[in-house]
């Protein structure tokens, strides 16, 4: 009888060990990423250029281009490298209030308490750069990061200067593949609503979108309303308003390079192939008819007018005539 409870102990303490190494085997793999493209086996750290081209123009996007008060013009360049833990942003989902203060208003303070909250809770935030604002929709601005083994993420946003809520960035960039850390890559950005401001043109007055939307690409059909200043009904897709570029700088045997004064010679001519976006004319509806007007027992006439809302431009649609007459007997003759 003691042998049988010996050998049941024994059989009990064994399985026990075993499921406590399956828990912790269990629970090590939970924290994994998902995915072997998703674990970076590369040297600890590496350093990246980054520069922005601003290619909002009046020819690639003719309709309601801002010209004064304010003009076209980007904000200053704000981004994170992190791990999968954290998100500056993500299309499809809410933006937190740090991106509604900044996509509306360009303010960054909430937008980096957030930041410094991730860093600190799951140490998922590397570190933090920037770049300064561009005072016109085209030109560059650039500046430098660093992304580490475990935090090859790149995020960053930039605010379209006008506009309701409406700012574009990259979203959890990865620059590891698998044991080496990409050299060069460039993307095109189109623009994305942050979903928390209702306008519809670059100018619009503030009016909060309640309940709040979630983050989605603008596109030149969406939102399908001719008022939106991006509403090109014609195009296919839009042409890129922004293009980043990110270059990895190499270390030397003692250590990286000293930063050069003049970044933007990795990347310094402005694509000039922007395609012309063709705006159609744009009339308002016709006046009603006026008053018929003649001799009494003739033929009198009567007319109604309309005005031009939007000027054609890049050989769009021109506009039609915006006078009207048609035949009428006289009601209140001569």
């Amino acid at each position: 009888m003691c042998k049988e409870m010996e050998n049941m102990m024994l059989v009990y303490s064994s399985c026990k060990v075993i499921g406590t190494l399956l828990l912790t085997i269990l629970g090590y793999a939970s924290c994994l990423p998902v995915g072997e493209d998703s674990v970076c086996t590369a040297e600890e750290f590496a350093k990246y250029s980054i520069v922005f081209t601003g290619k909002w123009s009046q020819t690639a996007f003719p309709k309601q281009y801002p010209l004064y008060r304010p003009p076209a013009q980007w904000s200053p360049l704000l981004g994170v490298t992190h791990s999968s833990d954290y998100n500056m942003w993500k299309r499809n989902q809410y933006a937190s209030n740090g991106m509604r203060d900044f996509a509306e208003k360009g303010e960054t303070w909430t937008l980096m308490k957030e930041v410094e909250a991730a860093g600190e809770k799951i140490q998922s935030v590397h570190g933090i750069f920037s770049a300064p604002a561009l005072s016109s929709g085209l030109g560059q601005t650039s500046t430098y990061l660093e992304v580490h083994s475990r935090h090859p993420l790149v995020s960053f946003v930039v605010r379209i200067v006008p506009s309701p809520d409406w700012f574009v960035g990259v979203d959890s960039l990865n620059l590891c593949e698998g044991d080496h850390w990409k050299e060069q890559i460039s993307l095109e950005l189109f623009p994305h609503d942050a979903g928390t401001d209702s306008g519809f043109t670059f100018s619009s007055p503030n009016f909060a979108t309640i309940p709040q939307d979630t983050v989605t690409e603008i596109t030149s059909s969406s939102p399908s309303h001719p008022a939106n200043s991006f509403y090109y009904p014609k195009l296919k897709i839009l042409p890129p308003i922004a293009r980043v570029t990110m270059v990895r700088i190499k270390r030397t045997p003692l250590g990286f390079p000293a930063p050069s004064p003049n970044l933007t010679a990795i990347d310094n001519e402005i694509d000039d192939s922007v395609s012309e976006t063709p705006l159609d004319c744009e009339t308002s509806l016709w006046s009603s008819w006026g008053l018929c007007r003649g001799t009494c027992g003739q033929i009198g006439t009567k007319s109604r007018t309309r005005y031009v809302r939007l000027h054609p431009a890049n050989n769009g649609t021109p506009c039609p005539d915006l006078d009207e007459q048609t035949e009428c007997q006289p009601d209140n003759c001569v």
